[in-house]
């Protein structure tokens, strides 16, 4: 069965122009002029995938996007935002309401259906959250959590891209499903400071959630992921009714609590040399799997400096000193742990 597309565009040409090459390309194609009658055909015909204009007359299409995704019987359509604007602003904008991705006009035919493609793909698999937490011992607070991933869009990241910035204001939580994400926070001349690493499992964001506030961190890949986003009123009336589920995320942020106490003493107390080391066995117990023999990881040298607290010359000269001493391998971006027995040591 051919997949259905909605498109919400108030343009005729466009829309007409939107509606050929969709035909053509073998897909079913329902139509609306406005942001009002895309709102009802949405909700009445449940399409697999939206393609909307953002700049319509009586409802614009942040609006719509706001309220498809308020219904739980719409919120995990993948929605593509369609519009003239090309401003960084504009697209941060329309990816912090839910959006799927962002096509400026003009745009290839290519493009466009290599995008819708993309997204109907990911569509397409089932997400639930799997059982990566440490923490989590009871079953009936796990599955809580499972069912509350399920049916939810899975947002891609590449490498770089920010899941949301330091001062956005949160409208859900983030699940983790593949990838590395760190958090970071910038002082007044632009350099940055990494206060934090999560990997496959973490759940991000939460805290602002339930503390009612912006941001005050900025998050980015480190390498390509993918992350399902848990809309806040969902989560919050898990939390507030599953004692098992407090517990939960309690434990998540005294360990986060505990490990920037850990930093920020290393940071006043320990060299340099110490530091590093410390950082380096930080990466080991984060992201090392039970499964490897022989733990490798690709970390940019900036990256591991922002971590430390020092600066990139510092970190490299370091590291070719560890390199001579046997105790890593270095091959570009990659650091593989040879002697981890040794790194502890100069750790203490």
């Amino acid at each position: 069965m051919n997949n259905t597309i909605l498109v919400i565009e108030d343009n005729l040409l466009n829309l007409k122009n939107l509606h050929t090459i969709l035909v053509l390309s073998n897909y079913k194609v329902l139509t609306a002029e406005n942001g009002i009658s895309g709102v009802e055909k949405a909700k009445s015909e449940k399409p697999d995938l939206i393609i909307c204009d953002i700049m319509m007359p009586e409802l614009d299409g942040y609006s719509v996007l706001h309220m498809l995704g308020k219904d739980p019987q719409t919120s995990s359509i993948p929605f593509i935002f369609l519009s003239s604007k090309a401003k960084k602003s504009d697209f941060r904008q329309g990816m912090n309401q839910g959006a799927d991705d962002y096509i400026t006009k003009p745009f290839e035919d290519l493009d466009l259906l290599n995008t819708i493609e993309k997204r109907l793909s990911k569509s397409r698999k089932s997400m639930r959250i799997p059982e990566l937490i440490g923490s989590v011992n009871d079953s009936k607070a796990l599955s809580a959590l499972i069912k509350l991933s399920e049916n939810k869009k899975t947002r891609v990241l590449k490498k770089r891209d920010h899941l949301f910035l330091s001062g956005d204001f949160p409208n859900g939580i983030f699940y983790l499903l593949k990838g590395k994400v760190k958090a970071s926070i910038m002082n007044f001349d632009g350099k940055e400071f990494i206060t934090g690493l999560y990997k496959e499992g973490d759940f991000i964001g939460f805290p602002s959630v339930l503390n009612e506030m912006e941001y005050g961190y900025s998050t980015t890949a480190l390498e390509d992921a993918e992350v399902v986003k848990i809309p806040k009123d969902e989560f919050l009336a898990l939390y507030n009714n599953n004692v098992e589920v407090v517990k939960i995320f309690n434990k998540i942020l005294s360990d986060n609590i505990c490990d920037r106490e850990n930093r920020l003493l290393s940071m006043a107390y320990s060299s340099v040399r110490k530091r590093i080391a410390d950082t380096l066995l930080q990466l080991y117990v984060k992201y090392k799997k039970a499964d490897e023999k022989m733990f490798v990881i690709s970390v940019m040298r900036q990256d591991l400096a922002n971590m430390v607290g020092t600066s990139k010359e510092t970190v490299t000269r370091t590291l070719s000193e560890f390199k001579d001493e046997g105790i890593l391998d270095i091959q570009g971006s990659e650091i593989t742990f040879c002697d981890y027995d040794r790194l502890q040591k100069i750790r203490w």
